[in-house]
């Protein structure tokens, strides 16, 4: 088989094709490059047999076209990323997460394509202190809060995917990712493991913004692209959602203490307002948690990694691109 990854040399991306080929498929690979890295897979161009990379938009149709026709499943990753990005480029962010999803969904309909599509855990909005189930209501803010558009532009997305399923009986999968996280990950767009991690490697204070107080969990990205490619094996779930994530949660604050202990680092803890990073105009959440029940159910998925051993394995990882040796 033969699958299509757009977004392939972003972070979860670019694991995706490692699993996808480690598996025995071949594999194309996507990527505008605005916030994928070519680094991320470079060491992959030399299986030229069962590996293939083009530098490209989701929005060139044409381009687009002429891939799908190739490939027997399409995994949608190509968005967007990181509150601080789309706060930053918020008319690009809405248009390529919305206008490039329906074109890959309209192209995977006509050439009768499996799709999953990447949605995120933004689109639950603000929830109680509860593990959050697929079908739970969604509490979102004002349209004056800019951090809610892209919440809204992925529940678009589920929406035209959803509406494909029904009227054209394309096979679609939505994927809502809670927090992933390792190696390739990098800090600049807000993402606060990586950033709390390379702040500690450089003697820099461990910065968290607001009181800390914040619940969340962290999955490490090779359980995250093992769990995508058993969903997308898996024939009964196909006009679904799933909850990609894992249940092991902890305060911004206690993870800040864990990655200072972790690196026996000199670093302070620091606390910033959310408005020195992110500006006046921002709302934050403070609880958001995943029930994974269905992607269990349906594929058997147990995320293998603890925290303690992901922050480990992500130290490492920083460890190798700066020498750093602490």
């Amino acid at each position: 088989m033969k699958m299509l990854i757009t977004g392939g040399s972003g972070f979860i991306g670019s694991h995706l094709c490692e699993e996808l080929l480690d598996r025995g498929f071949s594999v194309i690979a996507l990527d505008n490059l605005a916030t994928g890295r070519a680094v991320n897979i470079r060491h992959l161009l030399s299986n030229k047999k069962s590996f293939k990379f083009y530098t490209g938009s989701v929005m060139d149709r044409a381009l687009l076209e002429r891939l799908i026709k190739q490939c027997d499943i399409v995994y949608h990753l190509a968005a967007a990323v990181g509150v601080k990005y789309i706060l930053k480029n918020p008319i690009q962010s809405i248009l390529t997460n919305v206008e490039g999803t329906e074109i890959v969904l309209s192209l995977a309909s006509q050439y009768h394509k499996k799709v999953l599509i990447a949605s995120s855990s933004e689109t639950y909005g603000k929830q109680s202190s509860k593990a959050i189930k697929e079908d739970d209501n969604r509490i979102l803010g004002p349209t004056s809060v800019p951090r809610w558009s892209y919440a809204d532009a992925k529940a678009v997305d589920e929406f035209l995917a959803l509406a494909y399923a029904i009227e054209n009986k394309l096979k679609v999968i939505i994927l809502r990712f809670f927090n992933i996280v390792g190696p390739r990950q990098i800090g600049n767009y807000g993402m606060v493991l990586p950033r709390f991690i390379q702040a500690g490697l450089a003697g820099k204070p461990i910065t968290v913004y607001g009181d800390g107080s914040q619940v969340r969990t962290f999955t490490y990205v090779k359980d995250a692209v093992r769990g995508v490619v058993d969903l997308s094996l898996t024939e009964k779930a196909y006009g679904k959602a799933f909850n990609v994530g894992s249940k092991e949660s902890v305060s911004i604050k206690q993870l800040a203490h864990k990655i200072q202990k972790k690196l026996h680092s000199k670093s302070k803890i620091a606390y910033s307002p959310y408005k020195n990073f992110y500006g006046d105009n921002f709302e934050d959440v403070k609880f958001r948690v995943p029930d994974i029940s269905r992607i269990q159910k349906m594929t058997g998925y147990r995320p293998t990694y603890r925290l303690d051993k992901i922050i480990t394995e992500t130290i490492k990882y920083f460890q190798n691109q700066t020498g750093s040796k602490k």
